[in-house]
This record gives structure tokens, sequence and C-alpha cells, in this order.
């Protein structure tokens, strides 16, 4: 695949940071790899392993329950905050605000706004609304929670380039507003409601803004740019690997290594349909592992989670079928421009995998800009396509048109 030649030009900033992360091994050290890899790893630390250095949960992240009615956006409060290993030459806000769930129920939902110091442009500064892995179901394992926001290198390196960033942690990670689903809708809508309440938090943001997304956050940047809730602000968005359909990863985990994300499959199930049985895909044996999964982070799930102790034929249960479908990108046309990142030999979400997700965004009529990279896995591609996301959001906020290669 040949790239337009424009694609290829990008700041000179954009290079000298393209050369920091792929330096610099700590920038992606929250980027590692596939959501199921990195709970792999995760399960077996290596001798003298430090968990990444966390802030406590707060007074802050507390809200009433029930939830006092707001609308979708709505600024709930906001706090300046100076814990986080970050460059100076930013500011950093969390922030609390309403989102709506999968059910069209009011939810608190944490974020964090980070903003560049200096005078922004006329306009305000042009956002970028950040969508993360799947890092853990506690609600301490929140991005907003780590003193490296997870990503925070790669965050930083944005607000550098002149972009203010917010940082969902999505619903039920950080504000006590139930449990969490890894569910690309409901991410995306948690991505959508950020903006507003950054602004509301910000006044120095501008309208203009993009999504970019890495694995689990990758499908909820897919999830924006399909969204019924058209903002004519938004431009496009960016999605770094894991860009698959639902059905076909979930039953590789089954089948590999991986499998640990099952029980965080079946807790997503129940969150979103709560008639679902979970001893219709689980067994007995499995319960424990099931129990908690809403209590660790980052593949602590104990008594090991083995594919033995799934129930046959649980992939074709009706509501597992269902969090397919909705999990399926592509159903819809996406009415902003995308780019999609892949690397070839991403262990969890192989490539030929995206490309067939990404034939059928395309057939919708979608505009999409696939990049392959070769000999990279999902962690490397992340330090390896800097370059090409730069270029490509600096052309979305100078109005330039989304480059396509769709067939």
């Amino acid at each position: 695949m040949t790239k337009p030649r424009w694609f290829w030009s990008s700041s000179r900033n954009a290079q000298m940071f393209l050369a920091a992360v792929t330096a610099v091994p700590l920038i992606l050290a929250g980027l590692r790899g596939s959501p199921a890899v990195a709970q792999a790893q995760a399960a077996t630390p290596a001798k003298g392993f430090r968990p990444p250095a966390t802030l406590p949960l707060t007074s802050f992240y507390d809200t009433p329950h029930p939830l006092p009615a707001g609308k979708p956006g709505e600024l709930i409060r906001s706090e300046a905050i100076d814990q986080y290993n970050l460059p100076y030459e930013l500011s950093a806000l969390r922030i609390l605000y309403y989102s709506r769930t999968a059910n069209i129920e009011d939810v608190a939902v944490s974020a964090v706004v980070l903003v560049p110091d200096g005078k922004p442009p006329a306009g305000g500064w042009p956002l970028i609304a950040w969508a993360h892995e799947f890092r853990g179901a506690a609600r301490q394992c929140a991005p907003s929670l780590m003193k490296n926001l997870g990503a925070g290198p790669l965050l930083a390196m944005y607000t550098s380039l002149g972009y203010a960033v917010v940082a969902t942690d999505y619903s039920g990670l950080g504000a006590d507003s139930g449990k969490p689903v890894l569910d690309m809708q409901s991410n995306g809508l948690d991505v959508i409601y950020s903006v507003p309440a950054a602004r509301a938090a910000a006044k120095q943001i501008g309208r203009k803004w993009i999504a970019v997304g890495s694995f689990q956050g990758a499908l909820a940047a897919v999830d924006v740019a399909e969204s019924e809730l058209r903002d004519p602000n938004y431009l496009g968005s960016v999605a770094i690997s894991g860009v698959a359909d639902g059905q076909p990863v979930y039953e590789r985990f089954a089948k590999g290594s991986s499998n640990r994300m099952l029980p965080v499959l079946a807790s997503t199930v129940k969150a979103l349909y709560p008639e679902f049985q979970v001893t219709d895909m689980l067994t007995d044996k499995a319960l424990p592992a099931y129990q908690r999964v809403a209590q660790t982070c980052g593949g602590e799930t104990e008594p090991e989670f083995t594919s033995t102790m799934l129930k046959p034929g649980w992939e074709n249960n009706r509501f597992v079928k269902e969090f397919f479908s909705r999990n399926t990108p592509g159903q819809k046309r996406a009415w902003s421009p995308l780019l999609v990142i892949s690397g070839e030999v991403d262990p969890a979400v192989p490539s030929d995998m995206s490309e067939k997700t990404v034939a059928r965004i395309c057939k919708q009529g979608s505009r999409v800009l696939f990049l392959k990279y070769p000999g990279v896995d999902a962690s490397g591609v992340m330090g390896a396509s800097v370059s090409d996301q730069i270029s490509w959001i600096k052309a979305r906020f100078a109005g330039y048109v989304a480059p396509s290669n769709c067939r």
C-alpha cells in the first residue's frame, strides 16, 4: 500500500517525539501489548516487580445513589491536580461529568483534562479525546488514579504539540457509578460526553476535536465515528490496534492463553443485560474468577481461568450474541473519517481480522485510511505510528480532506 505523498510530511516536533517514543521504552509502558497479553503478563510478575505508582481513591470520585438527573456532558465538578508524572509545561484537571449508560440512565464518569501552558490559539486549543485500553474492572483501575495516566508520555506529547487532551476513565472506573462494561458503544458515549465537560472545566479549549484510542479504546474511537450523536465539531478518529469484530476476538481468547478475558466478558454481558444468567456461560469452577473481576486490575484474577470453565456453546447464548453484534464495527456508516492502524504481527488481533473489519467499514461508504506496519506487534505499532498519527491529526484540524484507501 502506498501512502499519499503529503502523509509522510510531518512537523519537526512530531519527528522529534517519534524518536523519543522509539528510544525510551518507558514512554510505552502503559501501552504494552494487547489487553489480553497484558493480563497474561501481569499474572506472572517477574522477581522484583513493582506495580505502577497509583493515587488514592478519594471522595472526589463519590456521587450520591441514586444520582440526580443531569444533562449528558454536564460538568459535576473539577479539581486541579499536580500529582501526575507529567511535564511542567501543562496543567492537569480531574473532572467528574454526566454520561449515559447503554440503558439510557444517568451515570457519573471521571476523567483527566490536560491543557498546554501558554496562550491558546484563536478559537482555543484543539482537543484530543483519548480512549484507553482495558486495564481492569475495579474502581481503582481508573487511569486517572495512575501517576502516569496509563499513557502519560503519549498524552503529554499531544499537549506539547499544541493539543488539549481529555482522557475518560469510562463508567465504573474511578467514579462509583456501577459495573464497568467492556463495550464499544458504552465507552464511545463516555468519550463523546467527556468533550463538553472538558470545555466546561477549561475555558481555553476550543470547539474542534478528534478521538484517539488504542486496543479497547480503538473500538470506542470507531464507535464515536459511527455514533448518531453527531457533533459538527468532531473531525474524525484514530484507532490504534484492536479494530476487529468482537466474536472472533473473544473466541480466539477462549482458545489461547488470553482466556482470562472471558470472566470480564461475562461481567460485561451481565452489566448490559441484567437478565443474562452467568451460569449459562461459565461453569461453577469459574465463578470465583468471575466474582473477582470487579475487584482486581491487570490480570490479578484468581483462581486461574481456563477454557474448560466455559459451558459448551457459550458463544451461542442469545445475550452473548447480542453483545457480539453491538461490538461489531461497520454495521453503519462512519460519518467522519477514520485512521485505522494495525501491527501485522499482533498476537491478539491479527491484521487479517482488522482487514475484514475495515473492509466492512469501507463498504458502508465510510472514509478510512488503513495503515499496516510490518514486523511490529500491538506494542510496537504505537511508537512506529506516531509520525503518521500526528500528520493525520494536523491535517484534520487544518481542514484538509481526509485520505482514504478503501477499495
